[in-house]
């Protein structure tokens, strides 16, 4: 038997170290294929070997951010079921891919942010390259180490820490914008905040409006259309908003009853999402209201009427996110290719179309090979999901994104999602202890009892033993008791233990929690200090 186990073990071995090395080899392919372009078309350029090796480096970032950061955008409608994980990666991909080739803009800020000064380099375009080529690899390297730890981080934060740490060793800790950095330090307690109490909120309100109502189809004819006409509103306004910021003057071009402006307002944002909205409100209430002979009226046959909303939302979702935080995988690339091309530093770069193609082809890669595990850690491992649940997370992750656009407050996109499934796993905490508190107070009450059947054990057992002159049926009482004893402790301690069950109702995993926030601490100043060993190292090598 044990031999068996012991082949099966093996065999399962050696197909998951089969697997790893596919995976493994296609990711080195798609560098190869990346690094081999980059010399093959910029021959005779001067240290075209800088932006060859830069061109590896950006690929490698990019499967990183495809492999930990898109789970974000389809990990919670993978854990509610809405979508299967290979559904999941092929929407991921397109969408991903789709919104950073066609709104991913044709000019990137060289400096995310701005958190350094670049006239710090003082014109010194080697000490430039070297300094973006560090921070593009301790970024990838941070980003790989969180993914294999399962713990999904912020990609702004990995790169703005690149960029930090690396400044640093160039040019001095002068060079840092720290009023920026303490807006980003900032964002680790305002992005996962507003994002679980949004999230909350709408989990809450769908609960009071149609779960908690004893016909819950009738109230789902009436809410449905209202929540996901809302949640349209929101998707479109975000989706204008940060999806399509750097296309905006070539849609102006195109649309010409547009303001003219460099980006779209908030008003002109709203205004779009209120039309798409009035669209979608009346697509599903005829569709709900179809529907509704044939679903049951339970909490399950709520959950069914948001699974196309959430599949919507996972899609517009990786749209939004393939044009904003491409720039992460192929900014400093941008920078980089820009100096090598024309001999200086710019604050912002054109990006040639290969530049903007491995990034967006990166990202779906890094998705299809390595986001499952990620995937799994943000649907499932944190708290359990079902299609409500991972509806309110995408209703948070857009909606904190306008809010804080409009306040001013930086985020991060990765947090919002995190903090919302926080969010409501702990509303689940909360009103499941709430409706607990009878089956508290019953639990006590059996602890109680119980520890006062073991007292009167024990004195009567304390009185026999005192006895000094004690008959057979003495004896024979004692070892009835001393069994009845140990029975009663038994019985206390699995009572105590169904009494913290009670008190203790855990949706959301401590673990998981501690080991997410860790890392959201330390990303920062991990890929900062990573990245200024890279520099000296490159420098080294290089002088």
């Amino acid at each position: 038997m044990e031999i068996q186990t012991i082949k099966k073990m093996e065999k399962e071995a050696i197909k998951s170290s089969g697997v790893d090395f596919i995976r493994l080899g296609f990711a080195l392919f798609f560098m190869v294929a990346v690094l081999t372009y980059s010399f093959l078309s910029t021959g005779g350029v001067p240290n075209n070997m800088f932006l060859g090796i830069a061109a590896l480096f950006g690929a490698y970032m990019a499967m990183n951010i495809g492999a930990n950061d898109v789970a974000n955008n389809v990990g919670p409608a993978v854990g509610s079921k809405a979508l299967t994980m290979g559904g999941a990666i092929v929407i991921a991909a397109v969408f991903e891919a789709a919104g950073a080739l066609i709104a991913g803009g044709d000019v990137v800020k060289t400096i995310k942010k701005g958190i350094i000064d670049i006239s710090a380099f003082g014109g010194n375009t080697d000490s430039f390259i070297w300094a973006m080529m560090a921070a593009l690899l301790a970024a990838a390297l941070w980003l790989n180490f969180a993914t294999m730890a399962k713990a999904p981080v912020s990609t702004t934060h990995s790169i703005v820490g690149g960029v930090m740490g690396a400044g640093i060793a160039a040019a001095g800790f002068s060079i840092v914008a720290w009023g920026t950095m303490a807006k980003i330090a900032a964002s680790w307690i305002i992005s996962p905040v507003l994002g679980g109490i949004i999230a909350a909120g709408f989990l809450f309100a769908i609960k009071k409006s149609m779960v908690y109502k004893e016909n819950k189809i009738e109230a789902a004819q009436k809410w449905v259309p209202i929540f996901v006409s809302i949640m349209s509103w929101a998707f479109v306004t975000y989706l204008t908003l940060k999806g399509l910021k750097k296309v905006w003057p070539d849609i102006v071009d195109i649309f010409v009853f547009l303001p003219d402006a460099k980006k779209p307002s908030f008003l002109v944002a709203a205004i779009f999402g209120l039309i798409i909205a009035g669209i979608v409100y009346m697509i599903v209430k005829a569709a709900v209201a179809k529907k509704a002979s044939s679903v049951e009226n339970t909490r399950d046959g709520i959950n069914s009427m948001f699974t196309v909303p959430l599949i919507f939302a996972a899609a517009l979702l990786s749209f939004a996110h393939g044009a904003n935080d491409v720039a992460n995988a192929i900014g400093p690339l941008a920078a980089i290719n820009d100096a090598v091309m024309t001999g200086g530093i710019s604050a912002k770069a054109g990006i040639p179309l290969w530049v903007m193609a491995v990034g967006a082809l990166g990202i779906a890669i890094g998705l299809a090979l390595y986001g499952p595990k990620l995937i799994k850690t943000v649907g499932s491992e944190i708290t359990e999901l079902d299609q409500m649940r991972a509806f309110s997370v995408a209703m948070a992750a857009s909606i904190t994104v306008i809010i804080a656009s409009q306040l001013g407050l930086p985020v991060s996109s990765t947090h919002i999602a995190v903090g919302g499934i926080f969010g409501v796993g702990f509303l689940r905490e909360y009103l499941d202890t709430t409706d607990k508190k009878d089956i508290i107070a019953i639990e006590q009450e059996h602890v109680d009892d119980e520890k006062k059947v073991l007292k009167a054990f024990e004195a009567e057992l304390k009185t026999l033993e005192k006895k000094e002159n004690k008959k057979k049926e003495n004896y024979e009482r004692i070892v009835d008791l001393y069994k009845m004893i140990d029975e009663e402790e038994e019985k206390i301690k699995e009572a105590k233990k169904n009494l913290r069950t009670a008190q203790k109702v855990h949706y959301v995993k401590r673990d998981a929690i501690k080991k997410i926030v860790a890392a959201w601490v330390i990303t920062v100043p991990a890929a900062a200090l990573l990245s200024a060993v890279l520099y000296f190292m490159i420098r080294g090598i290089v002088l």
